[in-house]
């Protein structure tokens, strides 16, 4: 099930592109990253979580590249929450065009605690949000 939802529209510059006039595969990462920070700030924007001094920590990514895109593709970037425990969370992400899923992956990672500098329980307001919507 898709929990929390974040969904964005993709630019490719001409930077993203390799020699062959497909994107190149680092940049995939690059929107991954985007796709995060665009969940947080519709979820748990960034000013909330630094009022309690925490903030988020990727720990790892995977990604899965099944179809190249060009300069002249559309393509449409989602990521949604599919685990939360005590002090970690899991997502999945997507880039796909109207005909293709190009890439897709999962990001994990955990919160932190700046100023006691230690792994942080999940945020109670992101923590409810998702037992909400997963129910």
């Amino acid at each position: 099930m898709r929990t929390l939802l974040a969904e964005q529209p993709i630019q490719i510059n001409a930077y993203d592109i390799d020699a062959m006039g497909i994107v190149s595969n680092i940049v995939y990462v690059r929107w991954f990253e985007d796709l995060r920070m665009a969940f947080l700030n519709e979820h748990y924007p960034l000013a909330e979580m630094m009022a309690v001094q925490i903030s988020p920590i990727l720990m790892k990514t995977e990604i899965e590249y099944k179809a190249p895109l060009t300069i002249f593709d559309k393509p449409v970037g989602r990521c949604w929450m599919v685990k939360i425990g005590q002090s970690s969370w899991e997502m999945e992400l997507e880039i796909t065009t109207e005909k293709h899923i190009h890439c897709t992956g999962k990001q994990s990672g955990c919160f932190y605690h700046l100023e006691k500098k230690k792994v942080a329980k999940i945020p109670e307001p992101l923590k409810k949000l998702f037992e909400t919507s997963s129910k």
